[in-house]
């Protein structure tokens, strides 16, 4: 387990707060607030996170989603073509027997 945290997490949400609403610089806001650049970055990174998990019930990120669409696209072709194969291979083997 990690050491507790310096900040209360009521600072935390309105730093992060800050940084999306009033329009300044992420540093600038990081050191009006006395805290350093990468500890917001971490904070507005993990609320960003949180944000787009909340949004999305399965977890998937756009790019996730698009190719999990293609994968399975894929998947269902392929299917389709091991089966004329087996076909294919099913109706030759006839054949030459005969």
């Amino acid at each position: 387990m990690g050491r507790p945290s310096r900040y209360p997490p009521e600072f935390r949400v309105e730093a992060v707060e800050l940084v999306r609403t009033s329009g300044r610089p992420r540093v600038e806001v990081a050191r009006s607030l006395g805290i350093s650049d990468g500890t917001l970055a971490a904070w507005v990174a993990a609320d960003r996170d949180a944000r787009s998990r909340a949004d999305d019930p399965d977890g998937l990120s756009e790019t996730e989603r698009a190719e999990l669409a293609r994968l399975r696209h894929e998947n269902a072709e392929l299917r389709l073509d091991r089966e004329i194969l087996r076909k294919a291979a099913a109706f030759f083997a006839r054949e030459t027997t005969r």
